[in-house]
């Protein structure tokens, strides 16, 4: 992967003053349908270079490669998945937040650093960081989007299988065009978010 930038060195200036660091990350909460699923991934050493970066940088193939890789160097990992009857209950970015604490908690402890990407989960009993972009800035991080992505992106393709008529297993839940017109079509699924507005395709 030419030119992509090499993390970690944030993550083992963090190592020096903790017993680990715990990067934490959500997938799907812009989509129409599905879960929101956020991973929390802790790492007490950090791999020289893994090929780590941002989920959203890396094709579904390396996603999967470097997920192997993580999980091979020993990384320890929660998910928390929030499905649209609760979001709609409580709205996205409530849900975000409880799934990050119920991951983070999982794992947390001691002189561990949590690290979020931009949202704040709220007191962990830990120390905990939550800067802007910290999923292309942090490997802790940027490890946690690749699990959550490919953990959703599987969720998303076994609701595809059992109704293809929106096309789930492609746009994972997202509003494309062709999402957008079958819920003209259709209407939406108990998968869909009520509280999310969607254009239809016939205005």
């Amino acid at each position: 992967m030419p030119g992509r930038v090499v993390l970690g060195a944030r993550d083992r200036r963090l190592l020096a003053d903790a017993d680990a660091v715990i990067g934490v990350d959500e997938v799907g909460r812009g989509a129409l349908a599905g879960p929101v699923v956020v991973c929390a991934a802790r790492f007490e050493t950090i791999p020289s270079d893994d090929g780590v970066q941002d989920s959203k940088q890396l094709t579904a193939r390396q996603r999967e490669e470097t997920l192997g890789r993580v999980l091979r160097e020993g990384a320890r990992s929660a998910i928390c998945e929030i499905g649209p009857e609760v979001i709609d209950r409580i709205n996205i970015l409530e849900a975000t937040r409880l799934a990050m604490r119920a991951a983070a908690l999982s794992l947390a402890g001691g002189s561990s650093v949590v690290v979020t990407d931009h949202v704040d989960p709220g007191d962990l009993g830990c120390r905990v960081i939550s800067p802007t972009r910290a999923d292309r800035d942090y490997f802790c991080v940027a490890a946690a989007s690749i699990i959550a992505k490919v953990h959703r992106d599987r969720i998303m393709v076994l609701m595809g299988r059992r109704d293809p008529r929106w096309g789930w297993q492609s746009n994972k839940g997202y509003g494309t065009t062709a999402h957008r017109a079958a819920l003209d079509r259709w209407g939406p699924t108990p998968s869909h978010r009520m509280s999310f507005s969607w254009t239809p395709v016939r205005a």
